[in-house]
């Protein structure tokens, strides 16, 4: 009997990203040191690491599955809002957060973006495996630290800190595939 050489063993499961390299493994520094500020505001946002996200939309009609094997073709007609997601230990303003985002990440970062889309997608899969497609934005898992200046010098001392998913305006969808 011919053997297929490309198969994959039920128990496995393959994550196919259609943005290769796109979402990151783990959270990548800024390269941010501790923050001075000489003549500047008396408390401040530094982004201290981002990581590559994909925000899943979670209204109806944007998350499929389909198989074992064959394709998929899907479509989203939807319209609806991904907002930023920010937390912390002090109530932050979350647009300082999202301004020091656009400042050391990229100025894409918003605080929502809107989808209105008209999107269909084909999307072969693997013999004896299920696709999953799932719309959503393409943005970034950060974490944030919010300092004040000491009124000593150029130092600032922390006095708060969290994490954030903030969207970017680019939207699409991401694939995977499992054994059941």
């Amino acid at each position: 009997m011919p053997t297929d050489e490309t198969a994959v063993a039920a128990d496995q499961t393959t994550d196919v990203n259609d943005r290769q390299g796109w979402e990151d493994e783990a959270e990548q520094p800024t390269g941010t040191k501790l923050p001075t500020r000489c003549d500047g505001p008396s408390t401040w946002i530094n982004i201290t690491s981002k990581k590559a996200y994909h925000i899943p939309s979670w209204w109806n009609g944007t998350k499929y599955k389909d198989g074992p094997g064959g394709s998929m073709t899907v479509s989203v007609t939807k319209t609806g809002t991904i907002t930023a997601e920010i937390s912390g230990t002090v109530t932050a303003e979350a647009n300082l957060v999202i301004a020091a985002a656009k400042s050391s990440i990229t100025y894409k970062v918003s605080g929502s973006v809107s989808i209105a889309t008209g999107h269909t997608y084909t999307r072969n899969i693997s013999r004896n495996k299920y696709g999953h497609l799932q719309y959503g934005a393409w943005g970034y898992k950060v974490t944030w630290k919010k300092y004040r200046s000491t009124g000593d010098g150029c130092d600032g001392v922390e006095i708060g800190h969290g994490t954030a998913t903030l969207p970017t305006s680019e939207t699409g969808w991401k694939y995977w595939e499992t054994a059941t």
